[in-house]
């Protein structure tokens, strides 16, 4: 019995069937321009990482040369003098450990302009990349060598980051980077409708294995993503493989899918190119996907050789090149130098730019910028090549502006939502406030506070969680838009995405990829248990872009949201496995200051302020901590507690105490703090004793405010002779109480050594003591100790 797939959208295309009977895209004098190029490309490649030596990959940047000439010089309708221009195509490194010929690239494109239209060069020298820039490659900022401190160069991140110009985003992480691509994707398409920015994107073979991949896959092709464009360098080499995939009757060492297999099967149109060195094949087929004619996404396989013509071919050309100086490099160089070698300039008395004096970081710079020198003046010498691919650029820009790309009618307006967000932090809106005694849960009011800033900015908002949309409550922000999951051809105005089924890794990598385009915040949900440690990588490189960004522009940091839902030991029916008090520990000031903000909200009316004041500092990451079971909303002031406003500075006095306090009392997490002031506070209150009593909502939100507003708040006396209690694990106390006696004191879910059972929610608290009577016997007993130490 034979097995085929079922009905398709996409279409697979073999390139020379398509060609059959056409004229090829370069004419003889142009596929000797590309062809000379790519020789030029090569041969930078191989000088990149001799003088930054065991650094970079070389093979790869060298077998998906060809392919990315064709994009930039071909593909792109782009303006190379604005990189930051939201309207034109963008390129985007999946692959993000091909960085060296990125940088390469990247710099030789500047030769171009700069020799054959200065005109097009950016004004501002940050929007560059020069050839001087490789000086910076896998460098330190704090590099004191001497060009590099007389050019001001970049110093060039070991995998791409957005501190280079017309990069979007860090990649680099197995597999993060083509989730987060097509999330750069699907921001364009929904800003700009159907005439939306491409977004080209440059992977391999190797970097398709990791599941994450084949989520986002699943995704693209599941809402026809149609203007992604994957561009698969298929060299079959990794670090430790040269037959990563199957291929004809060969199985592979990894997996057993081709590339067009895998991208077919996510319903991809697939265009197969047999020889990925052939420009005419190459070329042919990146006009085809242009005019492929439907709504799918496509992928362009490419058939290459890693390493190709540099000495050192297959895994061995992965991470690993020609030792330094050494024959294998200079006979590298040899196909662009041969027969001038009397032109080249001398270095510690030789001919060849080798490296033999002094040791020293200053004699290798030297050497370096000798040697690109050297490929400088190639470029120079070949004034018709340059010109050509400068008219190339200028014919890129024209087209870019003869499609007056506009954002279509009804555009969200992301803008909308800071405004509010620093406006109306400390007022509630009428529709999101709820009366003492009402019953209602954290994540229904993190939905409806979110669903509020959606509908305010015209759909800013995406949304999608591991098959737990309603469970997490998170449908609830996509609601007064239409229903349904969004797809760019049938149902574009919804607001709920699919991305996978239950996919925490490809949710946070287009969550990353919607924020980095600048005009969507997206929103991603799962158990706090999953998405904390499963969203991280994606959520991490996301903080590093943003931060990286700071060199290139201005702009404030781009959010993207991680709800950690059904988190604590209230979702004690799931058992351990789910009710994970371990979630905010990886996030909780785990990030530079400023680009992430944790939120662990107890009264479901602290949503509204925590979620506005985290919004206003515009932060990279914002991870709110929500639990499951309904919570009945308390009488604050009947309590004498704070006002629910006071939740804006991350840590604030719950309750003030009426004279000198008894104790000093922290409390972190919504499900011990209800116990407290539902069953522990008036207790204490009937038998006098006076607690003076904080509450932490967002330590990054504290660590936001002056130095001085910090002590006025929480002065570190407090924390020297605090208790704590935390539905979280230990560790996210130490802040907060200072002393080795009150950090015994403190409870927590592993007080008792174990992880806690299953259950429902009241009783794995009791079991863990953190229920009402397990609270007032450790505030007793801390009471007691306090007093003999007195």
């Amino acid at each position: 019995m034979s097995f085929q797939l079922g009905t398709r959208r996409g279409r697979y295309v073999e390139v020379p069937e398509a060609m059959k009977g056409a004229a090829p895209p370069l004419a003889p004098q142009e596929l000797e321009h590309f062809e000379t190029f790519d020789l030029i490309y090569r041969t930078l490649c191989a000088v990149l990482y001799n003088y930054v030596p065991t650094s970079g990959h070389p093979g790869g940047s060298i077998s998906s040369g060809r392919f990315v000439a064709g994009i930039l010089f071909d593909a792109l309708d782009y303006d190379v003098s604005r990189p930051e221009r939201d309207d034109a195509d963008l390129i985007s490194y999946a692959a993000g450990h091909k960085a060296l010929g990125l940088y390469a690239m990247w710099a030789l494109r500047n030769e171009v302009m700069r020799i054959g239209a200065p005109a097009l060069l950016p004004h501002d020298a940050r929007q560059q990349l020069r050839l001087e820039d490789l000086l910076g490659f896998r460098r330190n900022p704090a590099n004191l060598t001497p060009l590099f401190r007389r050019w001001e160069v970049k110093a060039l991140d070991g995998h791409p980051t957005p501190a280079t110009p017309f990069v979007r985003l860090s990649t680099g992480a197995s597999g993060v980077g083509l989730s987060a691509s097509l999330g750069l994707a699907l921001g364009a398409r929904d800003f700009y409708g159907a005439d939306a920015p491409r977004v080209h994107i440059v992977e391999g073979e190797g970097g398709m294995t990791p599941g994450r991949v084949a989520e986002a896959l699943a995704a693209a092709g599941t809402g026809s993503l149609g203007n992604a464009v994957l561009h698969v360098d298929w060299n079959q080499a990794s670090i430790d493989s040269n037959r990563v995939c199957r291929e004809g009757d060969q199985p592979g060492d990894y997996v057993q899918w081709t590339p067009m297999e895998l991208a077919y099967l996510h319903d991809w149109n697939v265009i197969y190119v047999p020889d990925g060195r052939d420009f005419q094949q190459v070329l042919a087929a990146q006009r085809l996907a242009a005019a492929i004619g439907n709504v799918q996404p496509t992928a362009i396989v490419y058939r290459t050789l890693k390493g190709w013509q540099y000495g050192i071919e297959g895994r061995a050309s992965h991470g690993a090149g020609h030792a330094l100086c050494s024959d294998g490099f200079y006979a590298a160089l040899e196909p662009l130098l041969a027969g001038r070698k009397a032109e080249l300039p001398s270095c510690h008395g030789l001919k060849q730019p080798r490296c033999a004096g002094p040791d020293g970081a200053t004699v290798m710079e030297s050497c370096f910028w000798d040697a690109l020198q050297i490929v400088r003046g190639e470029i120079e010498r070949r004034g018709p090549m340059v010109q050509a691919l400068a008219a190339r650029l200028t014919a890129a820009h024209e087209r870019l502006e003869r499609r007056a790309r506009k954002p279509r009618t009804e555009a969200p307006r992301i803008e909308t939502v800071y405004e509010i967000a620093a406006r109306d932090a400390g007022e509630i809106p009428e529709t999101l406030r709820l009366a003492p005694g009402t019953v209602t849960t954290l994540r229904n009011e993190l939905g409806r506070v979110l669903q509020h800033y959606n509908q305010a900015s015209g759909g800013a908002l995406f949304v999608s969680a591991a098959d737990l949309l309603g469970s997490t409550s998170v449908n609830k922000i996509a609601e007064g838009f239409p229903p349904g999951y969004w797809n760019a051809a049938t149902n574009a105005q919804a607001r709920t995405l699919s991305i996978g089924g239950i996919c925490e890794d490809a949710m946070a990598g287009y969550c990353s990829g919607l924020g980095s385009f600048g005009r969507h915040i997206g929103v991603a949900s799962s158990y706090a248990a999953f998405i904390a440690p499963l969203g991280h990588i994606a959520a991490r490189l996301h903080a590093i872009g943003n931060q990286a960004r700071r060199a290139v522009s201005d702009a404030a940091y781009r959010p993207m949201i991680l709800v950690g839902a059904h988190a604590g030991l209230k979702t004690g029916e799931d058992g351990p496995t789910h009710a994970d008090p371990q979630a905010l520990q990886l996030l909780q000031e785990n990030f530079p200051p400023g680009t992430a903000i944790t939120l662990t909200p107890w009264d479901p009316l602290e949503m509204w302020p925590l979620i506005s004041a985290a919004l206003a500092r515009r932060p990279a990451l914002i991870a709110p901590f929500v639990t499951r079971p309904n919570e009945t909303v308390p009488d604050r002031a009947r309590l004498g507690l704070a006002p629910v406003t006071a939740a804006r500075t991350g840590v604030y006095r719950l309750r003030a105490p009426r004279g000198t306090p008894d104790c000093v009392l922290v409390l972190q997490e919504s499900a011990v703090t209800l116990a407290f002031t539902s069953g522990v506070l008036q207790r204490l209150d009937q038998e006098g004793v006076d607690l003076d009593v904080y509450y932490v909502a967002s330590a990054e939100l504290f660590d936001a405010l002056s130095l001085p507003e910090r002590e006025r708040i929480f002065p570190e006396a407090r924390a020297q002779e605090a208790m704590g209690i935390t539905g979280f694990t230990l560790a996210t106390m130490y802040r907060w109480v200072r002393s080795d006696r009150g950090r015994s004191a403190t409870l927590h879910p592993y007080l008792r050594g174990h992880f806690p059972g299953s259950g429902q929610g009241a009783a794995v608290l009791a079991e863990a003591g953190l229920d009402a009577e397990g609270q007032y016997k450790a505030i007793r007993k801390y009471l007691d100790v306090m007093a003999r130490s007195r």
